[in-house]
Parts: C-alpha cells; structure tokens; sequence
C-alpha cells in the first residue's frame, strides 16, 4: 500500500531545530507504518498529530502554551478530502490528544442522529470533554497533567514580564512624575510562540486529509477559540478526480480566522497550474495584503500544503510561510528514512512582512 504524509511544529523563530527534528521524523514513521498497512489518510494524518501533541516541545496537547490563568485550553481539529466531512474541539484541558477528539467528531458527521438531528461539527469545554469521555478517548484526571515543564518555564517567564510593564503603566497613571515603562516589544515577540503542529497526507486510493492542534497563544483570555478550530481557517481537505490538495496552517490565529487561509489556499490551488505561483500569490494577495488585517503590523503564518494528482499517481508537498523560519518534514511509503526540513526567510526578506515558498515532488507507486 502507498501514501505520503508531511508534518509541521510550527512556523516562527526556530532558535534550536533539533529539538523538533526527532519528534517531526517519529511522527511521519508512525503515519506511513498506517498508511503502508491499509490505513486511510485521516488514519495517519491522526497518528501522526497524536505524537506531535506528546512530545511536550510543541505547543499542542501536553506541552501548549498556558492562558493567562496558568489554565491549558486546547484546540484541534481534522479534515477528510473526500468527505469533506469537518471535526473540531475547542478549549478542552482534559482530552490527553485533542486531535482525537477532532477526528471522532469528523466521523460522527457521517452518522445519521435520533430525531433528524444534525450532529455536531465543533465542540468546546466541558461539553467537549463529556463526549470525548463518551467516546472512549483518552482523558487525564487533572487538567494539570496537560501542563510540561517548558509550557509552566514560558508561561512564568512572560507572566512576571506582562505583571511588570502592567505595574509599571499603573504607577506612572497614577504619579505625577515620569515612571520609565519596561519596554516589552521584544518580550512580546519572543512570547508569540507559533509552534502549532499539523500534518497533511494522502493515501493509497488517492484521498486525502489535514489536521491541526494547538494550545493557543501563551497568556491567552480563557476561553478563546483559535485557528486551529475554525473551519476553513485551520485545515482544509477537498478531493477531485484531477486534484486533491490538503492544507495546515500555523501563526497568528485571528489573522488567520479573518482570512480563511487554509481554505483560500485550497481554491487558489484548483484555479493555477503552478503549485508555487499559487501559494505565493493565496499569501500576497489573501493576507499579507488582505483589508482585513491591520497592514502596520507584522503578519505571520505559515502553511503546510500537499497537491496529489491522481492520473499520474504523483504529487507536491510546499511549505509556505512569512515568519523567521519554519520547521517541517515528510516521508512517502517508498522512503527507508523521513525528510526533515528546517525552511529559512531569506536574508533579504523581512519577517511579516514577505513569504516564501518551497516544496518536494513526490511519486506514489501503487
């Protein structure tokens, strides 16, 4: 049996990649051993997620980034291209794997309910949490348990920065005389952790699916819903007898619930013949200059896109992304070893502000 499957941490400011690089190769090991063994892509695009989130490096499942409570709430959700059938769940602390949470709603789309009821394409909190218990996805006892050592090292480091310039600014309302404020620029930047993972894969039958997970931005509000469980903004799947292409994004969450990127990154791909001209131009023209997002600020996404052909049996896995760097990898049946990527911004090119695309043919022998 024949498939590929790509995966992402998350696009960003990748100081140190080998800590990504043994986790993201484990990961696409795990998915084509599914896919060589009949598994279908939503089977190895789960699997493949499921060892991102228990990692504790990345922000998703065990290890994502804490609210501004000290509280984790994740999200996550799963694609099928040839359903297009959409799973979600949003701000759950006590699913030990989001994303299988996500993937059990997604099939639950398929199933008829009592009384003509439609079943439900996205589910949050406590509700969330009863149906994944329902179910039989793994729980843990204590929402803390979710919580890693580096996750509760950041979420101090930038809790006790935050707590500074916040005093800081009271203090100088309050006086007369000029209070210097700690300038939190840098901070900020360093605290906008973007390490969402994600995975995207194609089977032997040429279906294909998407997935994403995260723990949301570090000091988020509680409660908030991000990309990665938003429909057409986190993931997207769709399968044609021509083209089936299926994306994951990762970055700033509410730019990329404006913009619907995932989803305009799959249409921009059936109206092109050339899978980089039609990244770059979905990134140029859909957000950085988007009039829906602020154009004085930095805008930062990455997406992680595979193209599958079915009449020639071949495909194009492209990595596109705005940020300082972004760390992906992949691996098809036929492959001995994954591919493990560690995709730069040109020097000439400024964060936020420019992308940059890349990409790997790949051939399925079926």
């Amino acid at each position: 049996m024949a498939g590929f499957v790509a995966v992402h941490t998350g696009a960003g400011n990748c100081i140190d990649e080998t800590k990504y690089q043994r986790v993201i190769k484990e990961a696409c090991i795990r998915a084509t051993d599914i896919l060589r063994n009949g598994g279908s892509a939503v089977d190895a695009c789960e699997a493949a997620i499921i060892r991102l989130e228990n990692c504790g490096y990345t922000n998703a499942g065990y290890g994502s980034n804490l609210c501004m409570d000290g509280s984790v709430q994740c999200d996550a959700a799963i694609m099928n291209g040839s359903t297009l059938n959409f799973g979600a769940c949003t701000n759950v602390s006590r699913v030990k794997n989001p994303i299988q949470l996500a993937r059990q709603i997604c099939e639950a789309q398929s199933n008829p309910q009592l009384l003509e009821r439609i079943p439900p394409m996205v589910l949050a909190g406590s509700g969330a949490e009863r149906y994944a218990d329902e179910v039989g996805c793994a729980m843990v006892d204590d929402s803390s348990l979710m919580i890693s050592s580096k996750a509760k090292f950041q979420f101090n480091h930038y809790k006790s920065k935050y707590d500074l310039v916040v005093s800081s600014r009271n203090n100088k309302a309050a006086s007369e005389e000029p209070v210097p404020v700690p300038d939190a620029s840098n901070e900020v930047e360093l605290a906008a952790s973007l390490d969402t993972v994600g995975a995207v894969c194609v089977d032997s039958l040429g279906n294909t699916a998407a997935g994403c997970s995260s723990g949301g931005i570090l000091l988020k509000v509680p409660g908030r819903v991000g990309q990665a469980a938003t429909y057409g903004a986190g993931c997207w799947a769709t399968d044609t007898d021509d083209l089936a292409i299926a994306t994951c994004t990762t970055g700033n969450g509410e730019y990329l619930m404006k913009t619907l990127l995932a989803r305009e990154i799959c249409n921009g791909a059936f109206t092109s013949d050339c899978a980089v001209t039609s990244l770059h131009k979905t990134f140029t023209q859909k957000f950085l200059d988007s009039p829906l997002l602020p154009q004085q600020q930095d805008l930062y996404a990455g997406a992680l896109t595979l193209l599958y052909y079915p009449k020639q049996s071949s495909g194009e896995v492209m990595w596109s992304h705005t940020t300082q760097s972004f760390c992906v990898g992949y691996m098809a049946t036929t492959q001995k070893v994954p591919k493990f990527v560690h995709s730069p911004l040109p020097t000439y090119s400024v964060p936020g502000r420019s992308c940059v695309v890349n990409g790997h043919n790949f051939h399925l022998r079926i």
